[in-house]
């Protein structure tokens, strides 16, 4: 009992001394600063690439960086479409979209891009507004806003088509977290804007909620998937719910995302609002590419 009483006594005078006040505060500084800079040190990759499939990710090429940007959809194939074989599960026929996005900062994003659907170009900026950190900052949110025109020949249309009729406007809040390193979440509320559209059942404003996620199943693999929910109008009545579902495969500077959809376009303004078909009967194969190049002086 008196050697119990002697070492608490000795632990009581070391911990009384300077010395001992004096380690207390210098762990409890390290201890403060860690976490300060936890706070402050960002999480990266919720995603292999800067889109999930279809639609835009959280993730930003950084700053002048040159990202080179491919996406691919074949033609429709599934119970309700007709001479699967014929048209060989619809590769003989497809879309494309060919575009360039530029880091101007580590945050700010601008792109531009044609797809062969509709002959459109489009170009958008992408803004970090949140980044997730490692302790703090729970999310990271993106603000995403595209603008997008139609060029293909309507002259079969009765109305007169001016310029400004052909122009759409996707606005979008990109929210996402990385909850460890395997799986990352993301929601998409979406606006689309069409200046004109076809029929005065269709309507010029459009709402939608996506959902996103991917699963890391190997270093260099994930399993991503993606929904676009339609709320309630005409145009939900009319046109399905954009889905898809496939594979991110990263090689050093390229990532190439192969998968299903049931949507045929590649910018918001297309498969979001005029996806027709639906996703439990007609799909078609896909596949997306990029290629990052560094433009900063060595």
């Amino acid at each position: 009992m008196k050697k119990f009483s002697i070492f608490f006594f000795i632990i009581g005078l070391y911990i009384g001394s300077p010395t001992g006040y004096a380690q207390q505060d210098s762990l409890m500084n390290m201890l403060d600063d860690s976490l300060a800079k936890a706070k402050k040190e960002p999480v990266i990759s919720a995603f292999m690439g800067t889109h999930i499939i279809n639609g835009q990710s959280v993730e930003n090429p950084g700053k002048k960086i040159l990202q080179f940007y491919i996406g691919h959809r074949f033609d429709a194939f599934g119970a309700n479409s007709n001479n699967i074989i014929y048209n060989f599960f619809g590769l003989d026929a497809a879309t494309i979209r060919i575009g360039f996005d530029y880091g101007i900062t580590d945050r700010l994003t601008a792109g531009v891009g044609r797809s062969s659907l509709q002959k459109t170009y489009d170009n958008f900026l992408k803004y970090k507004l949140l980044r997730q950190t490692q302790a703090g900052m729970p999310i990271t949110i993106v603000v995403y806003t595209n603008m997008a025109i139609a060029t293909a020949d309507q002259s079969n249309d009765n109305r007169t088509i001016k310029f400004e009729d052909r122009l759409t406007y996707t606005n979008q809040l990109l929210i996402a977290r990385k909850f460890n390193k395997k799986l990352s979440i993301q929601l998409s509320p979406t606006h689309i804007h069409r200046n004109v559209v076809p029929t005065p059942q269709n309507q010029n404003d459009v709402f939608a909620m996506g959902f996103g996620g991917r699963y890391k199943i190997l270093k260099r693999v994930s399993f991503n998937a993606e929904y676009f929910y339609l709320l309630p109008g005409n145009t939900a009545t009319s046109f399905s719910n954009s889905f898809a579902a496939g594979f991110d495969i990263e090689t050093g500077g390229h990532v190439f995302n192969l998968h299903f959809t049931n949507s045929p376009g590649l910018t918001e303004s297309q498969f979001i609002p005029q996806t027709s078909g639906n996703w439990k009967k007609t799909l078609r194969f896909g596949f997306n590419i990029s290629r990052v190049f560094s433009l900063r002086k060595k």
